[in-house]
């Protein structure tokens, strides 16, 4: 396919694509940056294109991988450090509002709960919280990653149970 013959192709999917994206970020700019990131990535990229592949879901595989990689990024770049002892990361730290001190005593609480658990949970769950994908827990603790998923899922049981009288307000 040549190069006007895939940049036809391509923009005849704008609609399509634009879209998708607005149903991603529910923003238009954010739809419209979206879009001309997939574009770039998809032209970057031409010559992984399959001929007489279906494009259309090639680029849709383009634009929500780029979404998640943009989320991904967004979310590390707004985890900040607490300075306690252990140095948790705690995603989202402006909106928690850690202001009087029955909120202390509950994030205690919560760290300590945490600390409890056997050594095979707590390590997941804590790469886990610190935004660690579940690819990346599992080969630095040389786990299958469905063992990784349900150690995960099976610590936040546990800590719902231990924390079950533990109320936001």
């Amino acid at each position: 396919m040549s190069t006007n013959q895939f940049s036809s192709a391509l923009l005849n999917l704008r609609g399509s694509l634009h879209s998708f994206a607005m149903s991603l970020t529910s923003d238009p700019v954010e739809a419209e940056d979206l879009l001309q990131e997939t574009f770039f990535k998809a032209f970057k990229y031409q010559d992984q294109y399959e001929e007489n592949t279906n494009l259309k879901a090639w680029t849709f595989t383009i634009m929500k991988n780029t979404f998640i990689n943009n989320y991904r990024k967004f979310v590390r770049q707004n985890t900040a450090v607490d300075t306690t002892k252990d140095l948790y990361y705690l995603n989202s730290a402006q909106e928690l509002n850690f202001e009087g001190p029955e909120s202390d005593y509950g994030l205690q609480e919560i760290m300590k709960a945490i600390a409890s658990l056997e050594d095979e949970y707590r390590k997941p769950f804590e790469m886990h919280v610190e935004g660690f994908k579940y690819k990346e827990i599992a080969d630095e603790l040389q786990l299958p990653i469905g063992t990784v998923k349900s150690r995960i899922f099976f610590t936040r049981k546990k800590l719902m149970r231990i924390l079950g009288d533990y109320h936001q307000n």
